[in-house]
């Protein structure tokens, strides 16, 4: 049974190291994701379930490593506390997405439940994704999901993906879904536009509705900005 969930932009930036002289461009930001996260700590599940776009999709067990190293600096990141469970289960790091939310989590002490990690490829079809969902929530005991994605990336001329007249209204709508918890208008996004807007967070929202199907939660928005052209929304359900 879902009993909470966050919803997090993943742009290595929100890594301070990463981001250098730039950090505090993205401040609030970090602080809205770290209230998202203290909520799911609140609500004491029994395991949380971070989902993320990954290009290589699949479950990461606790303990799986990422690392920043690829971005220039020496940080290196846990999924959860504790060491992988048996001989090859770090042998695969976290994509980008999970090892930001291992950040999140390592930056508020995370240690009240299991951490597992499973990232979803972002053309996955949205009633696969409302299915992986459903399952996730099905499992035993409480389930917190930290949802990781980022909206557009065409918000700008400077933009990552260019500008794309289209790319607001996207945004606005995926917002005021996450901030509603509104499980039918994050299954009807749709996929196809998704992808043309470069909205890598179509996924894994779409598996995070499939686990809120039924739950009965609230939603709450704490952030909603484009800061570089792509589109960052923060959310809390309880």
């Amino acid at each position: 049974m879902l009993v909470a969930a966050a919803v997090c932009p993943c742009p290595p930036l929100l890594v301070p190291e990463v981001a250098a002289g730039a950090a505090p461009e993205l401040d609030a930001l970090r602080a809205a994701c770290l209230d998202a996260v203290a909520v799911l700590a609140a609500a004491r599940p029994d395991r949380l379930v971070v989902v993320g776009p990954a290009a290589a999709p699949g479950p990461h067990p606790q303990g799986a490593a990422g690392s920043f190293r690829g971005f220039g600096v020496d940080v290196d990141v846990r999924l959860g506390r504790g060491e992988p469970a048996g001989e090859s289960a770090g042998e695969r790091a976290l994509p980008q997405s999970l090892a930001v939310a291992a950040w999140l989590l390592g930056r508020t002490s995370w240690s009240t439940a299991p951490v597992e990690g499973l990232g979803v490829d972002e053309p996955l079809d949205t009633a696969r994704c409302l299915e992986t969902g459903r399952e996730l929530a099905a499992g035993a005991g409480r389930v917190a999901v930290l949802a990781m994605g980022d909206g557009s990336a065409c918000r700008t001329l400077k933009a990552p993906g260019y500008l794309d007249d289209r790319a607001a209204a996207f945004d606005a709508g995926a917002a005021r879904a996450l901030g509603s918890a509104d499980t039918t208008a994050l299954a009807a996004l749709d996929p196809e536009l998704a992808r043309e807007v470069k909205a890598a967070g179509r996924a894994s929202w779409q598996v995070l509705a499939g686990a809120a199907e039924g739950a009965g939660l609230a939603g709450e928005l704490l952030y909603d900005d484009a800061p570089y052209g792509v589109g960052y929304f923060v959310a809390s359900w309880s």
